[in-house]
């Protein structure tokens, strides 16, 4: 595994301009079809299991006023890229594709590129850094030499698209099953069926808030997942599911379903967020039918991440036609300096 050598390569980290467009979109084409070392955080995008949709790799046209994106530049040619997605409302950052192309320098050139985004971040203000990638090629061990922890894994699951999706449930169905569409007043129940499910040392690197919850569907997608970028393309839903009778104070849920159908040129998107006790398979095909019932095209398959903790099971993602594809790692950094206890400080430190 090779490591990065700080101070080879002799170019120069700057923001991308309007008249890179055309190397920045050749530059990511080559980096797809490339050697590994070279493609976008090293995840599997090429394989004939996923056809014609590229994991995290998305088109130059499709940035959001929020993005952010530099580019190494060796002598006025573009050998390497870097590009994130801001969410305004916490001060976060999300690494969603990065790139370089220099042979030996390819190492060096990524890693100049974190370490200007992280400086750039922390002077605009940015409170976390979050990045998911492949644990290869060294993406991880360079991630954590900018300073990255890493706190979990998510299983990548697919669908492919020839197997047909299961008939979508009547009103009647899912009303019994108590799932519904989530409302602005399930706020404080999202937040403690996230609490309920997610252990605790990755709910405080996370640092959800009760407003973060209240904005969700709005501005903010939650819980977080490695396929981030994807949702900006879809249509994403999110579902709940009651506790019988209410739960103990008439407003407990077991379960959450987030649904993205897609309009382009890739997979739908699912993910299920239950309690340990909660059966996850008819979830799972209430989710996939409001998927049949919201397309009529059948060539974009379903991607679904899972971590260890959140319910579905390897046995009931097999069970509806999935297989297990890759594994994403997943790192932050923090800018922010964590207080055990309040203190006062001395008059006249600074």
């Amino acid at each position: 595994m090779r490591e990065p050598r700080i101070g080879r390569a002799a170019g120069k980290v700057r923001a991308a301009r309007l008249t890179d467009l055309p190397a920045l979109g050749e530059l990511s084409r080559l980096c797809q079809s490339d050697s590994p070392d070279t493609r976008s955080l090293g995840l599997p995008v090429s394989g004939p299991r996923i056809g014609m949709f590229s994991l995290f790799r998305l088109p130059l046209g499709a940035f959001r006023p929020n993005d952010l994106l530099f580019v190494y530049d060796n002598q006025r040619r573009l050998a390497g890229l870097v590009r994130v997605e801001r969410e305004a409302s916490r001060d976060e950052w999300t690494v969603v594709e990065l790139d370089a192309i220099g042979h030996q320098d390819a190492g060096d050139i990524r890693f100049r590129l974190v370490q200007h985004l992280l400086r750039d971040g922390s002077k605009r203000g940015a409170q976390r850094f979050h990045v998911a990638c492949a644990d290869a090629v060294g993406n991880v061990e360079l991630f954590m030499q900018a300073g990255f922890v890493r706190y979990g894994d998510e299983t990548l699951w697919f669908r492919p698209p020839g197997r047909a999706l299961p008939v979508p449930w009547v009103e009647r169905q899912a009303t019994a099953a108590g799932i519904r569409l989530a409302a602005p007043t399930d706020s404080v129940a999202l937040m403690r069926l996230y609490s309920a499910v997610t252990p605790m040392p990755v709910q405080r690197l996370e640092a959800y808030r009760l407003s973060d919850w209240e904005r969700h569907g709005i501005s903010l997608r939650l819980p977080r997942s490695s396929l981030a970028p994807i949702l900006r393309f879809a249509d994403v839903e999110t579902y709940v599911q009651a506790a019988p009778g209410g739960g103990k104070d008439g407003t407990e849920l077991t379960a959450l379903v987030q649904l993205g159908v897609a309009k382009e040129d890739q997979p739908h998107y699912l993910k299920i967020m239950a309690r340990p006790e909660v059966d996850t398979a008819p979830l799972m095909d209430f989710g996939l039918g409001v998927i049949a019932a919201a397309t009529d095209r059948r060539d974009h398959g379903v991607l679904t991440p899972i971590r260890t903790y959140e319910g579905p099971t390897p046995g009931c993602m097999e069970e509806a036609g999935f297989e297990a594809i890759a594994t994403v790692t997943l790192l932050l950094k923090e800018t922010l300096v964590r207080v055990a206890e309040p203190a006062l400080a001395p008059v006249g430190v600074r």
